[in-house]
């Protein structure tokens, strides 16, 4: 009973959360949740946000991925994590949420430049 609340209480709130990234502008952005609800990507790590192409049933699905920099090279890339593995957004989608990641990933590397 108390897991079956708790599950519907996160997924309401990743809804809203969700939501209100697609309506309002982001500032600036911190972490991202990947996957189980307990993995946390900080954007430190993220080297990159890719729309990757694959082939799956006959047909050509998009997926997004986060690049998650390798701390031993700052050119290479350690992880590839998959974002939205089971609602499978379509591509107009994901060129939506990939332009806004560009966008940050982008105030990232110049906002301390500017301070």
């Amino acid at each position: 009973q108390n897991s079956m609340v708790l599950s519907a209480a996160i997924f309401i709130t990743l809804l809203g959360l969700i939501v209100y990234l697609h309506f309002v502008k982001i500032d600036q952005e911190s972490l991202l949740v990947i996957g189980s609800l307990t993995t946390f990507i900080e954007m430190g790590q993220v080297k990159d946000v890719v729309i990757n192409e694959a082939i799956h049933m006959q047909k050509v699905i998009y997926y997004l991925c986060i690049l998650l920099q390798d701390p031993g090279d700052p050119q290479g890339v350690s992880e590839v994590v998959p974002l939205f593995q089971s609602s499978k957004p379509c591509l107009d989608c994901l060129i939506e949420v990939y332009k806004s990641c560009q966008e940050i990933l982008e105030q990232r590397k110049t906002g301390p430049q500017s301070s």
